[in-house]
């Protein structure tokens, strides 16, 4: 069941954006994922992959760790005489839009159980829901979401898909990221401005484009 609820202070209510849905799932639905998602985060942080420039949504690490990370970096560099610049992503419709099938073969790679990876496969597709608004309602519609926002297992599974992304970008860029779950915080140092613009102007591209080449796209703030 989706209750879709008018969001407040807007001065028009024309467009799908003015609106909030809420999805009301079971009691017992919802301890399930609390429970499924502790244990993925335990798995997950034993195997170490999660890359390490993730920073937030899972245990043990917050935003504290994003800004003493960020500060030792700069001051490394200043150490150099080098200049820093940053450039941060916000991926749009970041939850929405993560592919089921490839967050399926991310589990694999990870070496979930069989029955994890097999829970998953079913949990993410073929749902249903039927939408509430004022005294209308709809009939049963195909859910097309991949991965709810809200949903515990929401930061845990975020994380694990842009753990890929991740280590990818490591291998082909020459420089720093930080991940704080929706955003992604590239980091640039070299002798001079010019230099760092043109750098973060090639490396915006490839981030980009490899977004979009596992079905995220980026705003660029």
């Amino acid at each position: 069941m989706t209750v879709i609820i008018s969001k407040p202070n807007k001065v028009l209510y024309d467009s799908p954006k003015s609106f909030r849905p809420i999805v009301l799932l079971n009691t017992l639905g919802k301890l399930i994922e609390k429970v499924i998602g502790e244990r993925l985060q335990f798995l997950t942080t034993a195997n170490n992959f999660i890359h390490l420039s993730q920073l937030e949504g899972l245990k043990f690490k917050s935003m504290t760790d994003a800004g003493v990370a960020l500060t030792h970096i700069i001051c490394s560099g200043w150490v150099k005489r080098f200049l820093k610049s940053t450039l941060v992503f916000d991926i749009a419709q970041f939850f929405p839009l993560l592919n089921y099938c490839l967050l399926t073969l991310i589990l694999k790679k990870v070496r979930f159980n069989n029955h994890v990876i097999s829970f998953f496969t079913n949990y993410l597709m073929d749902r249903k829901t039927n939408y509430f608004w004022n005294n209308l309602s709809s009939s049963m519609l195909d859910v097309n979401v991949d991965v709810g926002q809200g949903s515990v297992l929401s930061p845990i599974l975020s994380a694990l898909y842009l753990s890929l992304f991740l280590y990818i970008l490591e291998k082909h860029l020459k420089i720093s990221i930080f991940s704080c779950l929706l955003f992604l915080l590239l980091m640039i140092d070299s002798s001079s401005p010019k230099a760092n613009h043109s750098i973060l102007l090639t490396t915006t591209f490839s981030v980009v484009t490899m977004l979009c080449q596992i079905c995220l796209k980026s705003l660029v703030l």
